[in-house]
């Protein structure tokens, strides 16, 4: 079985820009959101650049929950995301930073989400130690309000104060 194990974290400052080793446009959207009820997991389709995967992910917060990805074809998942995914598609760019030897994911989100910055950390374990960078801000790995099924629903311009 698939475990993803990621923390997630705001962003204080643009310092991490100087250690960007790859960058990629993302758009993704969810045949299930898994925000109801009697939802236990969402369903996304993402296309990254010219690859696109269909996820299959437990909708339980924490650092820890059930992950399934497969390779889809391409003009399967455009469909997909121009008939079945609306109203919302969540944009975003994606770089990559190592720091202290770790795998960091900055994404910077557009369109509907636009003015949210998140940087991830996948881990092997729960408790894996991480060394935090000076960029990164306030942990929000267990507020929903950040993970990308909810921002589908609900998107960053439309939280209150925001």
């Amino acid at each position: 079985m698939a475990i993803e194990i990621e923390r997630k974290f705001t962003l204080k400052n643009n310092r991490w820009q100087q250690a960007v080793v790859k960058s990629q446009r993302l758009r993704q959207g969810y045949l299930v959101t898994g925000l109801e009820p009697a939802q236990p997991s969402s369903v996304r389709v993402r296309i990254a650049d010219d690859q696109a995967t269909l996820n299959i992910k437990s909708v339980t917060l924490g650092r820890a929950r059930d992950e399934f990805e497969y390779n889809i074809p391409l003009v399967e998942a455009e469909h997909m995301l121009g008939q079945l995914c609306k109203p919302h598609i969540v944009e975003k760019i994606r770089h990559i930073v190592i720091f202290a030897q770790q795998r960091w994911e900055i994404d910077i989100f557009e369109a509907a989400n636009q003015g949210l910055e998140i940087a991830e950390i996948e881990l092997v374990s729960v408790d894996t130690e991480v060394e935090l960078p000076d960029w990164v801000g306030l942990e929000v790995t267990d507020d929903v309000r950040y993970y990308n099924n909810y921002l589908v629903a609900r998107p960053y311009s439309q939280w209150p104060g925001e």
